[in-house]
């Protein structure tokens, strides 16, 4: 099915060099079947690389999808150029009176930070709100996982005395459920984070669900309201070079980094990476679309607005 998105978006050209097909909005003719609405708050700082390689993961869907691509209003970009954000990206004043079907809201480079101390989080929180009652199921990434999480839940997150940093082994807790559809009993999932949440915090929450756990990387994956909030802590999207950047730009600028862990053959960054966790991403990715997005029963609350 194709995946629909704005036109001239850099993802487009990138991924037609592999072969992967996608649809630019302004030349979709008529659809057998109405697309499905994804917004994608990105806060990463390299968003054209996000993008990518969320794009990369979407296009295996055997559904059509239709992207939308949001940032924070006030929050000015120092890594994308003003005018890819000007034309890719919308601001949620412009879609909070609009239904998604599914949403995904991406890590940020802010862990040092207090959650309240985040220049964007009375907006983020508001958009936190807002997805309960406009999105079907939103998919919670790193440090949007652990800032959601003790938002609507109360959940403190942890400094670590040593970055996460590598590509991990993890253990499906609950393989009957849907998102879990086609794993093996153990998948590896890269991670790189300076803080983190505990597995007692999770567990103490009735409404919270932990699904997979790592002994070295910890709480991985948690599910709240059945499917309607998925928090993952790990960077399943990373394309097989994104931890290898990560490492020589703060190689390059001399900050205490170590070799991410797991990562490279023979733990040697000269042959490159091992890579382990596509399969898991492609999976993960559409049994959130397939059985969340898809298949929730959605009905958002009506308004002058919305109909």
């Amino acid at each position: 099915m194709p995946l629909i998105l704005p036109d001239q978006l850099p993802a487009i050209g990138l991924l037609e060099q592999e072969n992967i097909f996608v649809e630019c909005k302004e030349h979709v003719g008529s659809l057998q079947e109405a697309p499905l609405r994804i917004l994608i708050l990105n806060l990463m700082p390299l968003k054209i690389e996000t993008e990518t390689d969320l794009v990369r993961l979407f296009s295996n869907s055997p559904k059509t999808l239709e992207l939308t691509f949001l940032r924070m209003s006030n929050h000015i970009s120092k890594h994308t150029p003003a005018a890819h954000m000007d034309r890719f990206y919308t601001v949620f004043s412009a879609v909070k009176d609009s239904n998604f079907d599914g949403m995904i809201i991406t890590g940020a480079p802010v862990e040092h930070l207090d959650f309240e101390e985040v220049t964007y989080w009375k907006e983020l929180t508001e958009i936190f709100e807002w997805s309960r009652l406009h999105v079907s199921s939103v998919f919670h990434i790193c440090w949007a996982a652990q800032a959601a999480l003790y938002h609507h839940y109360g959940i403190p997150k942890y400094p670590m005395a040593q970055k996460m940093f590598g590509v991990f082994q993890h253990q499906v807790l609950d393989s009957s459920l849907p998102v879990f559809r086609g794993f093996d009993d153990t998948f590896f999932a890269p991670h790189s984070r300076h803080t983190e949440v505990h597995a007692t915090d999770i567990q103490a929450k009735a409404a919270l669900k932990l699904l997979a756990v790592s002994e070295e990387a910890g709480v991985y994956m948690v599910m709240a309201r059945e499917g309607r909030e998925f928090y993952v802590m790990g960077h399943s999207e990373y394309n097989p070079f994104t931890l290898d950047g990560e490492y020589r730009r703060d190689l390059a600028k001399g900050l205490p980094i170590q070799k991410p862990r797991h990562y490279y053959r023979d733990d040697n960054p000269d042959k490159g990476p091992w890579v382990r966790w596509r399969a898991h991403a492609n999976l993960l990715f559409n049994n959130w679309i397939n059985y969340y997005v898809c298949s929730q029963a959605f009905s958002p609350i009506k308004t002058k607005n919305n109909g």
